[in-house]
């Protein structure tokens, strides 16, 4: 049964922060938990995540906004599942992040984190919701609102991020899923096929691969290939419904080809770069960059980055495989973005560009600044179509082009409207920057002409924009680059420490929304609590916005005050209770 957690939000007489003396009391009060607790934990809805639970009455749920906020935690940190539960368990800051102000207080099993992580993958199998992902996007819309940020301009960049999978090579690959339907097979289908895996089963994938000789692996590929051809065929009745049967057809068919002749082991180059990477990890993919190959998964985040904003937040976190191309991520995260933070503006590099692009851009009425553009290198002793100044219609369609030199030319559209042409007048013989100029003369009419495509249109504003930004000096993309290295930063040589695209995303949800939150208390350190003291010394009263107290004016307030004045009185009266000393 789904339970609300409102309990932190009650004020105890007495609790073990109060039994901390005075300066690490307020130590406490002014790290970082008290942020959390304030700007993730106390803003954090629960209430979508009542699915995960039955709607009979039974035992009240472990508090979701402890979950989650221990999940995203651990991400942040790099902990292990050991490690995180001790810090729950036994760290005053933690435990104080989370609402809780005596030691004993919310304590779970730590397998209870476990089923929670279930329920959210068997959520998202369902229904491809990611309750963690609306999580950081709910908290951060309130972040955002509560701090006034302007969210108009926005920022993009990718990074890659590895799974945790081992390194395999061909054959190891192909060995590793042959172990595996062996240890799926019934003790008499084992004994039916001894022979056919005997090979195999001499210790690990890697010891055969080792026992071979190079010039031996075409014949060992031929070899597992018929094997997987005849095991496909056979235990297609008794196991077709089995995931590791479904592991072993998917590599089949990735690693060979069925011929009149025979069966084909495909060349490496034949190889897809979404082929199977570790039957592991079945949604990890294969990408080189910079000559170094990765096998996992890309990571792109959007922060703000409008100048007037005392501090920046990430808005958008995805988790896709790593041969996903930029320009399809930002086209997916775009409807949400727009309707989440009503951005109009969005920073990026040269890869984020389409023409699929430009369309969605333009129906969502946002303007894409590119650092760089994707293509040759401009030419500075050339003029291109992006020097010429183009005159739309009303419909968007251009009706009027001037070149560089400020002739005009009428345009002309094609019967499909994606190719146009612009005929120029005379002057064009005898221009001086006519060996310059994209405009080519007719060898029939003589006429001077421009030809150009809408893709070309389009391609010639990004490039315009990109030199516009770069000469205005103001690079605000460039920022986003430290953004994603702090997202990194837990993850130990880039490489995620779970698998899967779900659980890998997690992660990354995670440690975005602690950057956040690192921000906001820096941001709170610097310019909020200075503020306040200050208001302090003038005799006005100190607030902090979101902290759950009661005002000083309320008599709950000055009761509870009393007691605890009254208790470290009586605390102090106590004569010292030496233990007594056993050998």
């Amino acid at each position: 049964m789904f339970r609300k957690n409102t309990r932190h939000r009650q004020i105890p007489l007495t609790s073990h922060v109060d039994e901390l003396p005075t300066p690490l009391r307020e130590r406490l009060q002014n790290s970082w938990a008290e942020t959390f607790y304030r700007e993730f934990f106390c803003r954090l809805d629960e209430q979508p995540f009542a699915v995960l639970y039955a709607d009979q009455p039974s035992r009240p749920n472990v508090p979701v906004n402890v979950l989650v906020s221990l999940e995203f935690l651990k991400a942040a940190n790099g902990w292990t599942d050991e490690e995180m539960y001790n810090e729950f368990c036994y760290n005053v800051q933690v435990r104080y992040a989370l609402g809780y102000r005596h030691l004993g207080d919310g304590y779970f099993d730590l397998r209870t984190l476990y089923y929670f992580r279930e329920r959210l993958a068997r959520h998202m199998q369902e229904t491809g919701e990611n309750l963690l992902e609306q999580a950081f996007e709910q908290v951060t819309d309130e972040q955002l609102r509560a701090f006034s940020l302007k969210t108009g301009k926005q920022r993009m960049d990718s990074t890659l991020l590895a799974s945790n999978i081992r390194q395999m090579g061909r054959v190891q690959l192909l060995v590793t899923v042959l172990q595996r339907v062996w240890r799926m097979l019934s003790e008499e289908d084992q004994q039916r096929y001894a022979d056919l895996f005997a090979p195999y089963l001499k210790g690990h994938a890697g010891q055969y691969v080792y026992r071979l000789k190079k010039e031996d692996l075409p014949v060992h590929l031929q070899r597992i290939g018929e094997e997987m051809r005849r095991l496909l065929m056979e235990l297609e009745a008794a196991y077709g419904d089995q995931p590791t049967y479904h592991v072993l057809a998917r590599v089949f068919a990735e690693h060979f080809r069925p011929e009149p002749e025979g069966l084909q082991v495909k060349e490496a180059s034949e190889l897809s770069a979404s082929s199977l990477q570790s039957p592991d990890d079945l949604e990890a993919t294969y990408r080189e960059k910079r000559g170094q190959g990765h096998r996992g998964y890309v990571v792109n985040l959007a922060e703000t980055c409008d100048p007037e904003n005392p501090v920046q937040l990430i808005t958008k976190v995805q988790v896709a495989p790593n041969t996903t191309d930029d320009s399809t991520l930002l086209a997916e995260a775009l409807p949400d973005l727009k309707a989440r933070t009503g951005v109009d503006t969005v920073f990026t590099d040269g890869s984020y560009g389409s023409p699929e692009n430009d369309v969605l851009l333009a129906e969502h009425q946002v303007t894409l600044i590119q650092t760089a553009i994707r293509g040759r290198p401009r030419d500075p002793d050339r003029f291109y179509l992006e020097d010429f100044q183009v005159q739309a219609d009303a419909s968007g369609q251009p009706e009027r082009v001037t070149c560089p030199k400020g002739e005009s030319a009428r345009v002309d559209a094609s019967p499909s409207g994606k190719a146009f042409l612009a005929v120029f007048g005379e002057t064009c013989a005898t221009c001086a920057g006519r060996a310059r100029c994209p405009v080519v003369q007719r060898k029939r009419s003589g006429a001077w002409v421009l030809r150009f495509t809408t893709e070309a249109l389009h391609r010639a504003e990004r490039r315009r924009r990109s030199r516009q930004h770069r000469e205005g000096g103001r690079n605000l993309r460039a920022a986003v680059e430290s953004t994603v290295r702090s997202v990194k930063h837990p993850f130990a040589g880039g490489k995620a420490p779970v698998r899967g695209r779900f659980r890998v995303a997690c992660m990354v949800i995670g440690s975005a929304a602690v950057v956040n939150i690192r921000r906001l208390h820096r941001f709170w350190q610097a310019r909020v609590r200075p503020l306040q003291a200050e208001r302090v010394q003038e005799g006005g009263q100190k607030q902090q916005p979101g902290r759950v107290e009661p005002p000083a004016c309320s008599p709950v307030f000055s009761f509870v005050r009393m007691i605890r004045a009254l208790q470290w009185r009586l605390l102090a009266l106590q004569p010292l209770q030496r233990p007594a000393l056993s050998w």
